[in-house]
């Protein structure tokens, strides 16, 4: 007696699919690369079913969705079969609840010596503040050691004229732009890995390649040019982007695979 084969064991491959998708609508791996911007070694190795260069399997996802809409393919099914061959898709972590930490209390009867750290700090400082306040020469502007600029005093009017005395002249303060020290009539992108890795691509206004490769968690990247910056970003969710010194609010959903292009514009003061 035979037993014949099943409808599982009849469907292609995963590379296969995308590659006789890619075929039958007329692409070849460059088209496909260069409308995806996922490089050439990485379809050619997903067509052959070696996922290897793709740097995990949550790059792996991104890749399949991606090269799968540009063929013409269902993305979900082609995910479902990549995690059925892995033996599922790992479960996420569960968030830890809200207010947590309001919960965790320390050990009572324990001293908490930093609390009375910063208590003798306050007290030392504060000594020190009255002690300059209230001692020395009373004429003096400024007192020997400390950078607290003494009020200017008024000037007295002059006899028959108006009684308001002078205003005071105050030092401007300091400037507290957010965007402080970001060139001019440029666009300044940098991108920080703070929740895990990202695989990143970046190139300039004339298509010039700055970055491509694999960004670990808590590696930060920066990119300048007068034109533009386009960048794509795997794992978009663990991300952290800065434009201009400003922060994009959210750059993507983790496992993510998103595409940006950034202009030259006023910089904000």
């Amino acid at each position: 007696m035979s037993i014949g084969n099943s409808p599982e064991d009849d469907r292609p491959s995963i590379g296969r699919a995308i590659q006789q998708a890619r075929i039958d609508a007329g692409l070849t791996v460059e088209e496909v690369s260069a409308s995806t911007r996922v490089r050439v070694p990485i379809v050619q190795g997903i067509e052959q079913d070696d996922f290897s260069r793709c740097g995990g399997d949550v790059y792996a996802r991104g890749h399949l969705r991606t090269l799968a809409r540009a063929v013409g393919l269902d993305p979900e099914p082609l995910i479902a079969q990549f995690d059925g061959d892995r033996g599922g898709r790992p479960e996420p972590t569960p968030a830890a609840p809200l207010f947590e930490a309001e919960r965790i209390r320390p050990e009572r009867g324990r001293p908490n010596w930093t609390a009375a750290m910063v208590a003798a700090i306050v007290a030392v400082v504060g000594f020190v503040g009255f002690t300059l306040f209230s001692g020395g020469d009373k004429g003096s502007a400024v007192a020997e050691g400390d950078n607290t600029v003494a009020p200017v005093q008024p000037t007295k009017p002059a006899a028959g004229k108006s009684g308001r005395t002078a205003k005071p002249t105050t030092a401007p303060g300091p400037s507290e732009s957010a965007v402080a020290g970001v060139p001019k009539g440029k666009v300044t992108i940098k991108i920080i890995a703070k929740d895990g890795q990202s695989w990143i691509s970046a190139k300039d206004g004339n298509g010039r390649l700055l970055e491509d490769g694999l960004l670990k968690k808590g590696e930060s990247k920066t990119f300048t040019d007068k034109k533009r910056i386009d960048l794509v970003v795997g794992n978009a969710g663990v991300v952290q982007l800065f434009v201009n010194g400003k922060e994009v609010e959210k750059v993507g959903d983790k496992g993510a695979v998103e595409r940006l292009s950034y202009s030259a514009g006023p910089q904000a003061g």
